[in-house]
């Protein structure tokens, strides 16, 4: 199963993902005049009014904590530590590359996503790739393709690799049976998943900064510790991106592909994983660029902060050789134990166990809104997927490392391709919606999307979505 499993990996990732997410965040970026950096800033000031919400939808913060909690758990721990240990540190700058770019493709599809959100069946909002494949493009064939693959992904694989993670650090730290944290952690799981989206949202609201923060801090303080070498780490990092050294052994291509990889896995810019959780937002400024800067800025966090920290710690403890044939989370746990003292492995254990809980959940509630799409309002057809979610956490919970992360590569693979491919047949709506919202900015407003002015957008909306948004 793991050869065909590398075979599939080889032919996704080799010859056609690693082309097209640079080549997208490539033509985003351009086509979007540089919004990563010219509104870089901006992000923060849209953020002023995201703890605002209503009775269709959560707060922009709400949305931005969900997807920040699929986004930050075992891929900012422990795929940054399979980056370096299988591409080198200059995987690392691979990461960036990807994020920096992913940022302008993440714009693009969270608009798309609150454009063309819907309404369930209880008056909140719903959306997300499949969603605006099925109105933008009057493709319901390829939104069920893509909710498919999304309930494989999120529902199933990724869920398994958050458990295997889990289990791998509290076992490496304390010692604790495998099966039996798998237990306990489906039952918790079971206990939020089944609140709903809204439930999660508040969970998520409340541990992803907090356990986010005190990360950093620990970070910070080994960078600062160690001031002195951290100009070498960046150095070492840039030069094994373009070193000869890595282009004369035939390792240039796997470093690419494996920073592409570790970095989708980590900020899903492009995926269309987040924008499930912005559609789900009543944003404001009340416009569907605005959650596009909302989840920009996830990214920005996700992969430019967040994951640095990671690479930083591993890098600084020197001796990459050491950690020959270690899972991607005890490298991290080991690593910090070099810098801080016996309590590093333990903290990492502790902070990977709230990071891939919430993305758990996280998960859930975007394999939640794909089934929605597929059948809408079926109550059997939620209670077997949850008892699904549960099971791939007891999967993971007792599986090798190496299959659980090739399941994961393949599945992400097949989501992210329909997904870019929809938004770049979209990307005209993309490219009007963002010079709406900008030309309203510059005029001194506040940013209100008026539907009629998009004859083309406003034919194909949901009636009923925006026209309160006055």
């Amino acid at each position: 199963m793991l050869t065909l499993l590398n075979t599939l990996n080889g032919l996704l990732w080799g010859q056609i993902l690693v082309y097209l997410l640079i080549g997208t965040g490539i033509y985003f970026t351009i086509r979007l005049g540089f919004i990563q950096f010219r509104h870089f800033f901006h992000t923060f000031t849209v953020m002023k009014g995201s703890r605002k919400s209503d009775k269709e939808g959560i707060s922009s913060f709400q949305a931005l904590s969900t997807s920040l909690a699929a986004r930050v758990g075992t891929g900012n721990l422990a795929g940054v530590a399979i980056a370096i240990t299988v591409g080198g540190p200059g995987a690392i700058f691979w990461m960036w590359l990807i994020a920096l770019l992913g940022m302008a493709t993440s714009f693009a599809e969270s608009t798309l996503a609150q454009a063309y959100k819907v309404h369930d069946e209880e008056g909140n909002f719903r959306g997300g790739p499949a969603y605006y494949m099925e109105r933008g493009l009057n493709a319901r064939w390829m939104g069920s393709l893509f909710a498919i693959f999304l309930i494989i992904a999120f529902g199933l694989v990724f869920n398994a690799v958050q458990a295997n993670s889990i289990t791998a650090a509290l076992h490496e730290s304390f010692q604790f049976d495998k099966l039996t944290v798998g237990i306990i952690l489906a039952l918790i799981s079971a206990a939020v998943i089944f609140t709903g989206i809204r439930g999660i949202a508040k969970v998520a609201e409340k541990i992803v900064p907090a356990m986010a923060l005190v990360y950093l801090l620990i970070a910070a303080y080994v960078v600062l510790i160690n001031i002195t070498e951290l100009p070498g780490i960046f150095s070492l990092i840039l030069d094994s991106a373009f070193g000869w050294q890595e282009a004369a052994g035939g390792a240039f291509g796997a470093m690419i592909m494996t920073g592409v990889q570790r970095g989708l896995f980590s900020n899903e810019a492009g995926m269309g994983s987040a924008a499930n959780a912005a559609a789900t937002a009543s944003p404001y400024p009340p416009h569907p660029a605005s959650q596009g800067y909302v989840q920009m800025l996830g990214v920005f966090i996700d992969t430019i902060i967040i994951c640095t920290a990671t690479a930083s710690i591993i890098l600084l403890s020197g001796g990459l050789e050491s950690f020959s044939g270690m899972g991607g989370v005890e490298i991290t746990q080991r690593a910090l134990d070099t810098q801080v003292g016996d309590w590093g492995g333990s903290f990492v254990a502790i902070a990977l166990l709230f990071f891939a809980f919430t993305s758990i959940i996280a998960n859930y509630s975007y394999a939640e809104t794909n089934l929605v799409f597929l059948q809408h309002k079926n109550t059997r057809g939620l209670i077997i997927l949850r008892i699904a979610v549960l099971g791939m956490i007891l999967f993971g919970a007792t599986q090798s490392n190496s299959v659980i992360w090739s399941l994961a590569d393949v599945s992400m693979g097949l989501m992210a391709i329909v997904n870019l491919v929809a938004i770049l047949l979209l990307s005209n709506e993309v490219i009007k919606l963002a010079k709406d919202y900008n030309q309203q900015l510059a005029a001194g407003k506040v940013p209100t999307f008026d539907r009629t002015k998009i004859p083309e957008l406003d034919k194909k909306i949901e009636p009923g979505i925006w026209e309160a948004k006055k």
